[in-house]
């Protein structure tokens, strides 16, 4: 196939004219000092120094794409190379990985290296090597590619081999049959990278992949590092898909017998309902997890290292949606809906829509939740109500009346509050 460099286009996954055309190393290297990234970090770069820009950063700029965040591998001292540039620097793990932000830009900085597992799924063991043995050690052909940025030949395409004809082919391929066993991590960033990019996955390594799960490659590594890959899937732009590629590879039920999106047309709904301001990658996993046993969801988001408001919203979700969608549907009036949905996570209210009750869930995720009173206890205690169950009382009547326009102004308000807390409570 034809490859051409579109200098400033915009990357767009599954576009069939994407290709690439390895230039001359300086007009290369013009097209990465046409990214905005670039300016900032060209800016330190000594003219000696064996730095160069690589693995996904690479392969979008070859699709056309202009990457944001710039993976940065360095043959020598990388974290001197690192502090040296200055901005806010921030060391990471064993491996002596570091990110430094500069204007604005971030910039993964890591040694080149070699790694050698000490059993399948470890983590590896890492030594300093050359730039060549270096890209050989990462995840998919794609991905094993690096532009110097300094040095004699500023812009040297290096890459492994088959690397650019998979590119132009748009295909996704691992280095060697071990990848999988080595790092099933792999596995789920093969989901991840077939969704975005719009890749196919070449199909020895299709074959690997679905032998790795047999075989139970999964198992061999930690609940956090996968819950890690997890979480990035659900992040991507369409996380649906992502999630039927996972199920595809078998890769969910490793996770748990009952974990997995099965129900595209019910997840397709309940994103389109769900608000701008909502998580969509805590609603698309709650609808993954919706299988799972309630009794035994908790435990497994324990295991896979969810942060404590992640898990809260995705149990609440994956559990309760039907009982929300059963209280949805019976709400006639405004304040029935909010009553319905008072407390709920705004994921749950979006997954228990797309069950039945559409409208009562977007009046309350577009509308309802946002209303506010105008007055609040103190009005109450001021006009002599005693501290108490009666201030609650009266705020729930005063809101409902609002929600359902009986009350339309600050007075009528506290007319409502008022009538409602001096009332024998029910």
């Amino acid at each position: 196939m034809p490859i051409m460099l579109a200098r400033g286009a915009d990357f767009s996954p599954g576009r069939e004219d994407a290709a690439v055309d390895v230039r001359d190393p300086a007009e290369l290297f013009e097209c990465v000092r046409a990214l905005p990234a670039a300016k900032p970090l060209l800016a330190h770069l000594d003219e000696g120094a064996g730095v160069h820009l690589a693995g996904g950063a690479v392969r979008d700029l070859l699709l056309g794409g202009a990457p944001f965040d710039l993976d940065l591998v360095v043959e020598g001292d990388a974290s001197a190379f690192a502090a040296a540039l200055g901005g806010e620097f921030k060391a990471h793990d064993r491996f002596g990985t570091s990110t430094v932000v500069l204007d604005g830009f971030a910039y993964d900085i890591v040694r080149a290296r070699r790694e050698t597992y000490a059993r399948p799924g470890a983590l590896p063991d890492v030594e300093p090597a050359r730039l060549d043995e270096d890209l050989r050690r990462r995840d998919f052909t794609v991905n094993a590619m690096a532009i110097a940025l300094a040095g004699e030949s500023p812009g040297k395409l290096s890459a492994v081999a088959q690397a650019l004809e998979d590119l132009g082919a748009r295909r996704l391929r691992v280095l060697h049959d071990a990848s999988f066993i080595d790092d099933p991590t792999r596995l789920f960033r093969l989901a991840r990278y077939a969704t975005r990019l719009g890749f196919e996955i070449e199909p020895h390594t299709r074959a690997l992949a679905i032998d790795a799960v047999d075989g139970g490659a999964v198992g061999t590594v930690s609940g956090s590092r996968l819950g890690a890959e997890l979480r990035l899937l659900a992040r991507e732009r369409d996380a649906v898909h992502a999630l039927i590629g996972l199920r595809e590879l078998g890769l969910d039920r490793p996770l748990h017998p009952g974990f997995g999106l099965h129900d595209e047309a019910l997840a397709r709904r309940a994103l389109a309902l769900l608000a701008a301001d909502a998580r969509p990658d805590r609603l698309v996993l709650a609808l993954a997890s919706r299988g799972v046993p309630g009794r035994e969801l908790p435990a497994l988001l324990d295991w896979l290292a969810f942060e404590a408001g992640d898990r809260q919203a995705i149990v609440a979700a994956a559990t309760r949606a039907e009982e929300l969608a059963r209280a949805l549907a019976g709400a006639e009036s405004p304040s029935e809906i909010a009553a319905a949905a008072a407390g709920a996570p705004v994921e749950l209210v979006a997954l228990a829509g797309a069950l039945g009750p559409e409208g009562q869930a977007r009046e309350w995720l577009d509308h309802l939740r946002h209303v506010r009173l105008s007055i609040d206890g103190r009005d109450l205690l001021a006009a002599g109500v005693p501290e108490g169950p009666a201030i609650g009382r009266g705020l729930r009547a005063a809101l409902a009346a609002k929600l359902d326009r009986r009350a339309c102004d600050r007075r009528q308000e506290l007319a409502e509050a008022l009538r409602a807390a001096w009332s024998a409570p029910q």
